[in-house]
């Protein structure tokens, strides 16, 4: 199985491509933090990004698409953007026909961790456990697009993705 996950964004985006093979262990076969460009239109930021999903399915042609769902608690300007952001990202899956799996940040701390109260630097520890990373500095983002994929990964081996349905 090959994921294109996303930690949805509109300043920045997490993606990151995972596969995991029979008797294998997941491995990271790309990871990337697309940014926007502030002095760029609102439409064209989300250009931006819709560009940059339809770049990596085309190239590492995933069976689907795992996104990280939305949990704002205040700013609902930044809520608006995100929301939009994801808008562009769901049609370029659907563009690729691609199935698409959301998870709550609850549900990809609890498959990465085991403990849904984890804070980011204990989900990055835990990542880092699970998977081989390729060294590079990377952005928060990136870790949370691995950890969506991680878990869209662990919850196809756990049956509950329905992938081919």
């Amino acid at each position: 199985m090959r994921v294109l996950a996303i930690d949805p964004g509109y300043n920045r985006l997490g993606v990151a491509v995972l596969e995991k093979l029979p008797g294998q262990k997941e491995m990271l076969l790309y990871s990337a933090c697309v940014q926007t460009a502030k002095e760029l239109s609102h439409a064209n930021r989300l250009l931006n990004i819709a560009t940059a999903i339809r770049k990596v399915a085309d190239e590492f042609k995933p069976e689907a698409v795992a996104l990280e769902t939305l949990f704002f608690t205040t700013n609902r300007k930044t809520a608006i953007s995100v929301a939009e952001a994801r808008g562009a990202i769901l049609v370029e899956a659907a563009r690729a026909q691609l199935p698409i799996h959301e998870y709550t940040p609850l549900q990809i701390k609890v498959a990465v961790t085991g403990y849904g109260k984890s804070d980011k630097r204990q989900v990055t520890q835990m990542i880092k456990k699970l998977i081989a990373l390729p060294e590079k500095k990377r952005f928060d983002d990136e870790y949370d697009a691995i950890a969506v994929g991680l878990t869209c990964l662990a919850s196809e081996r756990a049956g509950t993705n329905n992938w081919n349905k």
